[in-house]
């Protein structure tokens, strides 16, 4: 009898913590559309890539972090642009992306920043850019590189 009472007592805790677990975005809920990237000179100064990051998901997620073999360093910047109109980069931190809407990285505003290049970014090549969650999801996108003057996808 107390071997069917403490069996019972287990499913039904067991069944409340499942219950109480959050539920977590996966990389089926983010799109990755319109990526892009200019040529670089060399590999002297830092790449960028731009792109728009949308969640399909009902949970929000949290963009964490970048991975590319590409770059040593690839992070998240932001540009801002002071009252006296000098603009300025930092990095960007955590971006939080609220169910149903999205994030654009683009020039001027948050971008993928390419640091300590590997190689030249060579117009007419591709290369993986892996976005990190903080769910533990990753996305992978192919960002195509445009000429050196590029100013869009369309370019």
């Amino acid at each position: 009898m107390k071997k069917y009472i403490l069996t019972g007592t287990l499913a039904a805790l067991l069944t409340l913590g499942g219950l109480s677990v959050p539920a977590l975005a996966g990389p089926e809920d983010v799109v990755v559309e319109n990526a892009w990237s200019r040529a670089s000179i060399g590999i002297n100064r830092p790449g960028a890539a731009y792109m728009t990051i949308r969640n399909t998901g009902d949970e929000p997620v949290t963009l964490i972090g970048l991975t590319t073999p590409l770059a040593m360093m690839p992070e998240i910047h932001e540009t801002k642009t002071n009252a006296e109109g000098v603009s300025s980069m930092s990095p960007a931190g955590e971006i939080a992306i609220a169910p149903g809407e999205s994030v654009a990285l683009e020039p001027g505003g948050l971008h993928a920043m390419l640091m300590r290049l590997q190689e030249p970014m060579t117009e007419g090549d591709t290369f993986p850019l892996t976005l990190l969650f903080d769910d533990g999801g990753e996305v992978t996108v192919e960002v195509p590189i445009l000429g050196i003057a590029a100013r869009g996808p369309e370019d």
